[in-house]
């Protein structure tokens, strides 16, 4: 059974830090481009980083930059957010996500960051 499980959400004060991870299980992420995006209540999902198979590109939303950055351990199936100077806007469920093709890829069922002091 395919699956992506992310956990390492929850509350956290305006400045500060959460690390995320993405667990795959019943397939393995070499060949498969890893992402994370975010959902906030009432916008739709968007794009916050990525990182190619070989992880040799990576690719983050103008809105993270510089306080975020995506990881990826193919040798333990994993992929990682470390989220640092988290802000009120970074609010959301993330979800991660695989993908080789259009037709190819897989979601995780998300996990809920909330900024707020």
């Amino acid at each position: 059974q395919v699956q992506l499980v992310e956990s390492g959400g929850g509350l956290v004060q305006p400045g500060g830090s959460l690390r995320l991870s993405c667990a795959a299980s019943g397939f393995t992420i070499t060949s498969y481009a890893m992402n994370w995006f975010r959902q906030a209540p009432g916008k739709e999902r968007e794009f916050v980083a990525g990182i190619t198979s070989a992880g040799g590109r990576i690719t983050n939303a103008d809105s993270v930059k510089g306080r975020f950055t995506i990881s990826r351990d193919n040798a333990k199936n994993t992929v990682s957010l470390q989220m640092n100077s988290l802000k009120p806007e970074d609010t959301a469920v993330y979800f991660c996500n695989a993908r080789r093709s259009s037709v190819n890829y897989y979601w995780g069922q998300g996990t809920q960051v909330t900024v707020s002091s």
